[in-house]
């Protein structure tokens, strides 16, 4: 009998995402619960309660056990599947990616997008319009070294598409709404159309 699935997710949101075409490119089905985080509806009693002390999604519920983190959920959800390398290096490669997501491009990219869609320049704090320039310039620099990798290969890891290339995907093939120029990466977007190009591939509204 297999494991049921719940996305507790803002669908909006590139981390929610990246767990929805995950589970598409491997044909695992999700049932999808949505909060609004506008709303706090993540901050509630019974969400940190429930769902995650942590008070942010995606959370990805297996059947009466959650795993929090949009990496990890990715993870879990390609286990045995051709997204994980079964070489040690690339394996490793991969995991490389995923947490350099995390770290160097996520909290820059996203984090810019996030405050000019959905909280606007005038509602940000003066601390967060200080954090702008640098985060810019971060960004930046994390899409400048995407760009570099890709000058000798199509996919990031192993020589085919990894969950290394499906993580990133997502606030990559937005940048461009957070105000970054990707014509200056040109290499990024021919991997962009390389991945809306597989098979089951889904897009961020869907």
């Amino acid at each position: 009998m297999s494991e049921r699935l719940v996305l507790h997710e803002y669908a909006a949101s590139g981390n929610c995402y990246k767990v929805r075409l995950t589970a598409a490119i491997v044909g695992k089905h999700l049932e999808r619960r949505e909060y609004d985080i506008m709303k706090d509806e993540t901050r509630t009693p019974q969400f940190l309660m429930e769902v995650n002390a942590n008070g942010r999604i995606p959370v990805l519920q297996v059947d009466h056990r959650f795993i929090p983190e949009s990496n990890a959920a990715c993870y879990f959800i390609a286990d045995g599947s051709n997204l994980i390398p079964t070489d040690g290096f690339d394996h490793a490669d991969m995991l490389r990616w995923m947490f350099w997501e995390q770290y160097n491009h996520e909290p820059n990219v996203a984090t810019l997008r996030f405050w000019k869609d959905n909280v606007g320049h005038q509602n940000l704090t003066e601390a967060q319009k200080h954090q702008i320039p640098g985060k810019r310039e971060a960004g930046e620099a994390a899409l400048k070294l995407m760009d570099k990798h890709l000058e000798a290969r199509d996919w990031f890891v192993a020589g085919h598409m990894t969950l290394a290339d499906v993580v990133l995907f997502p606030y990559t093939h937005v940048a461009h709404e957070a105000g970054f120029e990707m014509h200056l990466y040109p290499r990024i977007g021919n991997w962009l159309e390389r991945v809306k190009g597989q098979p089951n591939w889904i897009p961020l509204s869907l």
